[in-house]
């Protein structure tokens, strides 16, 4: 199935992070959390392990002031035990029912399959395995649909040519810098998945720019990545538009993506956010940027192929 999702998907890895319930800064947290719901898009992402589970608790009782419309805005993720690292069709439901009790609803939209690492993928795949928790979820209607959410992209190959998920999601794989996740959508798209690209920014040096200390893809960018980089924010300058905004619509221009997913912390970046996805980016800076070449990116996935 094809969710009916935005051109931007919400992103809450770090909401209410360190917060105490009942605290002043759980209030303010919830209080950002309703500035999500009341903005013009579809979704918010979660996850059972963002904040340690206090992103959905922040979201639940943002949820209980908002009402039923919010409600049926969350997508959140199963993940592994955070103790023992299991990940089979148990922990699937175990994680299913905290996610739910935290955000205090039966249901959600879709429910991804989070950073299946712990686990091969043929473990995951078998007989009381993780995927057959989450087969057991959306038939029972508790789910409307199931998705894949990781970043290897050899490995969300595979998950996807199950032909078992209704979704996916790849982070850092979609970007002007590293287009590596391109095939995995393509084929995603061919078989009716909707298809979410998290972290148009790299995670790092796509927002801030090339300076000491960025980071691209949780790693640091190395001087070979900087030097590409600042010679794509003079292509930018040159245009009369920001580094942020060309990295934002590479990938909202893109056929092969539904939805793309970017983090938001405060309602100043949320305001940023729209800024640059209302910013318009001429047709001939993308012939520029590929004048630029193949970008020297730090990810290696080789481990998963």
């Amino acid at each position: 199935m094809t969710l009916n999702v935005s051109p931007l998907t919400l992103g809450t890895s770090g909401l209410g992070r360190d917060t105490i319930p009942g605290s002043p800064e759980e209030d303010a947290a919830v209080a950002f959390a309703l500035q999500l719901f009341a903005s013009t898009h579809a979704f918010v992402d979660t996850s059972n392990n963002y904040a340690a589970g206090r992103s959905e608790a922040v979201l639940g009782r943002a949820i209980a002031r908002a009402g039923e419309e919010a409600a049926t805005r969350v997508i959140s993720k199963v993940d592994c035990d955070p103790e023992t690292g299991a990940f089979d069709r148990d922990r699937v439901l175990r994680s299913f029912d905290e996610t739910t009790t935290r955000l205090g609803v039966d249901r959600l939209p879709l429910l991804h399959l989070h950073d299946p690492y712990t686990v091969t993928f043929d473990e995951a795949m078998a007989a009381g395995g993780a995927v057959e928790g989450l087969i057991e979820l959306r038939e029972s209607g508790r789910v409307d649909a199931i998705g894949v959410a990781a970043g290897p992209v050899p490995m969300m190959a595979r998950y996807v040519g199950t032909g078992v998920f209704d979704a996916v999601l790849v982070h850092n794989r979609f970007t002007v810098v590293d287009s590596s996740a391109a095939p995995v959508f393509a084929d995603a798209r061919a078989r009716g998945m909707t298809v979410f690209n998290a972290a148009p920014f790299g995670a790092g040096i796509l927002a801030t720019g090339a300076r000491e200390g960025a980071m691209y893809g949780y790693r640091p960018a190395t001087p070979e990545l900087q030097e590409w980089v600042s010679r794509l924010e003079r292509v930018c300058a040159s245009f009369g538009v920001t580094l942020p905004a060309v990295a934002l619509h590479y990938s909202l221009r893109s056929p092969l993506i539904d939805s793309t997913v970017v983090g938001i912390s405060t309602a100043t970046r949320l305001a940023q956010l729209d800024e640059l996805a209302a910013t318009p980016i001429p047709e001939d800076l993308w012939v520029e940027v590929e004048g630029l070449g193949a970008a020297p990116s730090t990810i290696d996935d080789s481990e998963y192929a």
